[in-house]
């Protein structure tokens, strides 16, 4: 991208340099000795990130648990006096694995606390079958995630399988859920 003074300068619309000349908005048809001439400097634009597993495109993020230390690498207490802990990707992603298992059974909820209150009543075996298998699922993603040696490996588990003509056939590792009842 171009720039001028530090500031980025968009094709297509007009520009004006430090000695207040107003430069065309069809600046971008010059030649590049001709914006180099007028002041612009090319920069490189960032490179792109998925910032689920990047601080920026060189930095991965840790993908295990980290303790937090100061700039002397003192180690960080809480107010009770223990350590600080910078949580990784895996355990960030196995909270939200349970998160959302959490709110997959929860409909149901009322009615296993039914069974447990009320002579009688029993919790049709559907729902069981299918809380079951959120519980199953919910511990294979967490297996997975914890299984996950690299970044590459972790990041896999974010990609849903494709067939050779490039369709999708199924959920992604991470997002394997059983069907709602």
């Amino acid at each position: 991208m171009w720039t001028y003074n530090g500031k980025r300068i968009r094709e297509g619309r007009a520009w004006r340099n430090a000695d207040g000349i107003q430069h065309p908005t069809s600046w971008g048809r010059w030649s590049d000795d001709e914006k180099v001439a007028a002041g612009l400097v090319w920069v490189d634009p960032p490179a792109s990130f998925d910032n689920r597993f990047f601080w920026d495109a060189n930095t991965p993020k840790a993908l295990d648990d980290v303790n937090a230390v100061d700039e002397d690498g003192n180690a960080i207490l809480d107010e009770d006096g223990n350590q600080v802990v910078t949580l990784g990707l895996k355990s960030q992603w196995k909270n939200t694995i349970k998160q959302q298992a959490g709110g997959l059974l929860a409909p149901t909820d009322w009615m296993v606390i039914k069974a447990s209150e009320v002579s009688g009543y029993s919790v049709p075996s559907a729902t069981l079958t299918y809380r079951a298998a959120v519980r199953t699922a919910s511990n294979t993603i967490e297996a997975a995630i914890d299984g996950a040696a690299n970044h590459t490996a972790f990041m896999a588990l974010f990609d849903a399988p494709v067939d050779a003509d490039g369709n999708v056939t199924g959920n992604a590792p991470i997002a394997d859920w059983p069907e709602e009842i």
